[in-house]
Parts: C-alpha cells; structure tokens; sequence
C-alpha cells in the first residue's frame, strides 16, 4: 500500500493556532503533509520565506507526519506530482474562504484531475483568525500570543519590535 500524501499550501506570515489545528486534523488522514511555504506576491511578508520555513518547522517539530518545505514557485498541482501527493488541504473559515477555494480546486483540478483538494473547516475558536488580522493587531501591540504558537509569538514580537527601530 503506497503512502498517503497531502500539500498544505500557504504562505504562513506567519503560522497561526488556526494552521495547527487545521494539520493536527488532517494528519489523522493521510501518512504524511507537506506544509509548502509560499510566497504570497500580492501581499506585503513580514517575514522571509528562509524565516516562515523556520517558524513553522519550530511550531510543527511535534508533529511526526507533518515534513515543512519551501515552495519556490510553479503550479502546486506540480508540486503535488512531483511528490507523489494525493490531496491538497485547504483550511475553510466562511463562505468566502469557500468559494475562494471551490474555485481554485477546480482550476487545479483541469492542471491534474487526480489530485483531491480537501476542506476542513476551521474550528469555531479560530474562524476569525488570519495572518493579516495577527499582524495589523501585532503591529499596534495587541496581544495575539493566544492565536500563535509560543516560538511564532516571540518571532513576531521581534520582527515588528526591529522594524518599529528602523522607522
């Protein structure tokens, strides 16, 4: 029986409590989950993709079938046949989310008809949260620590605490 892959694909500025329990879930599917860092080029990063793969490697080090890669561009259906993967998994806040990825499943599904896109819904505690919420209330000092797991927390604590310095 061959090994059951799955992609998470995101861009992860950073991680949140929400990818966790999105990965914690989904590895009880599959034997193994890449967690492919993207760059999102239509938003500003606050952290660099060599960091974002080192954040979410701290943050996922006690999660034997999750393995965290850089994806350097390209298709992630390519990605996902390059590697042997079955699925992509896509965390689902609202309906929004929803549609956003209905749309974007079926496009990757004329790429590479084999390949499954998996939603999970997020938990009820995390479906407000995104990276870009963490980092605007991050950015006026609010505390996030809650919704971020400790190593990410402090990470972004520095990153805005030295670009606050340059200013």
């Amino acid at each position: 029986m061959s090994k059951k892959i799955a992609i998470f694909p995101g861009s992860f500025d950073p991680l949140t409590n929400g990818h966790v329990d999105i990965l914690t879930r989904a590895s009880r599917l599959f034997d193994e989950i890449l967690v492919a860092v993207a760059t999102n080029t239509s938003k500003q990063s606050l952290f660099t993709g060599d960091e974002r793969v080192a954040l979410a490697e701290a943050a996922l080090k006690g999660m034997p079938k999750v393995r965290v890669v850089r994806h350097t561009g390209g298709l992630t259906v390519d990605m996902a046949k390059e590697v042997g993967a079955a699925a992509l998994i896509r965390g689902v806040r609202n309906v929004k989310d929803f549609e956003y990825e209905e749309s974007i499943a079926m496009m990757n599904r004329t790429q590479f008809p084999d390949l499954e896109s998996i939603l999970i819904f997020s938990a009820p505690e995390y479906r407000f949260l995104s990276s870009s919420l963490i980092k605007e209330v991050a950015t006026f000092e609010g505390d996030v620590s809650a919704l971020l797991p400790p190593a990410v927390n402090t990470a972004v604590i520095a990153k805005l605490a030295e670009k606050n310095n340059k200013k």
